[in-house]
């Protein structure tokens, strides 16, 4: 039932992308455990001294940015730089969810933009679902791929309570949206004390550092160039700086950094660096699976405050992180904040709690790594036609698809094609900075606290939380 445990912070998905299959890579010099994409260029390779678009950073932003671009306009002469390796940061560590869900209500984005464009939005992260599935079917990318929907479980008054009133508006944008009562409900999923659940369709599991892999692929045969191990100092004047002192000239630069982007000069308050963690179990066998549901490889997690999320794998384990991890002042990013011991224990006690079956399996991968948060939850995608300096991120977590509208809608800025992508409502949106230190690491450990004190209220009280108040207006989402 239970094999040997493996304690370090690779991801499943790296060992899962390797064709050793093994969970030891070489460090890089930041400490971190490098695994570089398959067919990557050897790093040391002498950069170019101009391009026509530069990209900074081999995430999803990065690579979905330089496919449209290249399948717009072949002509075109795309680089991206890594500092690391393609799918280093969130894009190769997250929950593997592919989902229409955003980090601000369709209901705030109406207040502020007008009823058409917050529907638009909606419409176009449904869309781009689909979208990420027709692309990974036309470029072969074997990336486990399956639109069976998520479902958010309520297991307490409060959470029935907040659920169905999160059903009831988000229909106004999304009518396929269900809420399913405990009967239903326990027919896709048996999670314990399971009292009813919201289903979203608009969600995929999806298998995200073979994802990224392939993408890169179909990048490099689409004749991009992405050059591996090469850190950006600086950029701006249409000329990009890397470590060494190399310059590479640009007609439009891309900063496609997420997290990262706090560590970029002039950038520190842009977004906060905030951590999520994940486990993965082995794989487990058929009677577990049919004591939990999830037989349509539904994705779940449950309406707590504190973010929970899961997935069943294609090879039967469970993938399953959560929040709670601490803010590090100044949004510094180590290799040693991927591991924190008590938050993997309270992830995998958890994870038994919703699923009472899963105890006594082996947990066979903790890793970890950090997200983009911008001070109102509200993700970007900017470009000045001036300086020729485009971006896109703060996604809060929900980043796979958004990733994928957003490269698309740089793709058309860039080349200056007006289109419905780039009316959509977070085009041009600018987020205000974060507090200085040490207010923001008071600030945001504060709310990371609150929205584990306000599940531990509702819990007790049956009502929601008065503590949930505190925390909307702590950080104003």
């Amino acid at each position: 039932m239970s094999g040997p445990q493996l304690v370090g912070t690779l991801p499943l998905w790296w060992d899962a992308s390797s064709q050793e299959g093994s969970s030891s890579a070489p460090a890089s010099a930041d400490g971190y455990a490098v695994r570089p994409a398959s067919g990557a260029p050897s790093l040391g390779v002498d950069l170019p001294p101009g391009v026509d678009v530069c990209i900074v950073g081999g995430g999803f932003t990065g690579l979905w940015t330089a496919y449209y671009l290249l399948l717009a306009d072949p002509s075109l002469d795309v680089l991206v730089l890594e500092a690391e390796h393609v799918g280093f940061g969130a894009s190769g560590r997250n929950g593997g969810w592919v989902s229409a869900l955003y980090p601000v209500s369709l209901d705030t984005l109406a207040a502020s933009h007008g009823a058409p464009a917050a529907a638009a939005m909606g419409a176009a992260l449904r869309e781009t679902v689909v979208e990420v599935g027709r692309v990974a079917e036309a470029e072969r990318i074997d990336c486990d791929f399956h639109l069976g929907g998520t479902l958010i479980g309520a297991r307490t008054l409060a959470q029935v309570q907040r659920a169905q009133a999160g059903v009831s508006q988000g229909q106004r944008w999304d009518p396929q949206l269900q809420w399913l009562g405990p009967v239903e409900a326990a027919e896709r999923v048996r999670m314990q004390g399971l009292l009813g659940a919201s289903f979203y369709p608009s969600c995929a599991r999806v298998q995200p550092r073979r994802l990224v892999d392939g993408l890169a692929a179909a990048v490099r045969r689409l004749g991009g160039r992405i050059v591996e191990g090469v850190r950006v100092t600086q950029l701006g004047d249409h000329r990009v700086m890397v470590t060494g002192g190399a310059v590479v000239t640009t007609r439009h630069t891309v900063l496609a950094t997420e997290a990262w982007t706090a560590t970029m000069p002039g950038r520190k308050r842009q977004v906060a660096p905030v951590y999520s963690l994940m486990i993965a179990t082995e794989p487990l066998p058929a009677s577990v699976w049919d004591e939990i549901g999830l037989a349509g490889r539904e994705t779940f997690a449950d309406h707590r405050h504190v973010v929970i999320y899961g997935q069943r794998t294609a090879d039967d384990r469970i993938a399953f992180g959560g929040r709670g991890a601490p803010y590090h002042l100044r949004s510094a990013i180590k290799p040693e904040f991927d591991s924190e011991p008590k938050v993997f224990a309270d992830i995998e006690a958890t994870l038994h709690d919703l699923f009472p079956a899963t105890a006594g399996y082996a947990v066979t991968h903790r890793w970890g790594g950090p997200l983009g948060i911008p001070r109102d939850w509200h993700p970007q995608v900017s470009y000045d036609p001036v300086t020729g300096v485009g971006s896109a991120g703060g996604y809060v977590g929900d980043g796979v698809a958004a990733t994928n509208l957003a490269g698309r809608t740089l793709a058309d800025l860039i080349r200056g094609v007006t289109s419905p992508l780039t009316s959509l409502p977070w085009v041009g949106h600018r987020s205000p900075a974060w507090e200085p230190e040490p207010l923001r690491w008071v600030g945001v450990n504060a709310g990371l606290k609150l929205a584990d004190w306000a599940d531990a209220e509702e819990v007790r009280t049956g009502r929601p939380a008065r503590l949930g108040r505190l925390l909307t207006a702590l950080t104003g989402h």
